[in-house]
């Protein structure tokens, strides 16, 4: 199994700069739009209601992908102690 890799600084300074200048436009975009100011405001908080769930899937896909990997790990150590306890050399010597 590989070690964890991680992150370089750069890395996480452009993930939070993409995501400023997303967040950014968009609602400049939102707010230079003709439309009226209750379209607008109904507008943002679709923006930030989508934010919200974008956060809650990415921690969630994340706290999965970790259960998977502890599970594996369990049923790992679990077969390495089966194959211990019958290990056919032991009983040859």
């Amino acid at each position: 199994m590989k070690a964890h890799q991680l992150n370089s600084r750069a890395w996480i300074m452009f993930c939070y700069l993409s995501f400023g200048v997303a967040v950014g436009f968009t609602t400049i975009g939102i707010w230079a739009m003709s439309i009226s100011l209750e379209m607008k405001a109904f507008m943002i908080m679709g923006l930030l209601f989508s934010i919200g769930s974008a956060f809650t899937l990415a921690k969630t896909l994340r706290d999965e992908h970790e259960a998977e990997q502890f599970h594996s790990k369990l049923d790992e150590a679990r077969t390495e102690k089966l194959l211990r306890e019958v290990d056919p050399i032991k009983g040859v010597a």
